[in-house]
């Protein structure tokens, strides 16, 4: 059992040094996109969520 450990940890440090991984300004841009695009999805769940309060306040 601690080879096939030593073997599964041997194979995840040669995929990782595969890995290419994004330079600081990549992570920066996607930072922003998913911080604009939550900002957005959150101001349409709260609009959604607003226009059904509303109309079942109606109808109540």
């Amino acid at each position: 059992m601690f080879r096939k450990l030593v073997a599964y940890l041997g194979d995840v440090r040669v995929e990782m040094a595969k890995v290419t991984w994004p330079t600081r300004a990549e992570m920066m841009e996607s930072a922003k996109i998913v911080l604009v695009l939550s900002l957005v999805l959150a101001i349409a769940v709260f609009a959604v969520d607003r226009v059904l309060s509303l109309a079942l306040q109606m109808v109540l």
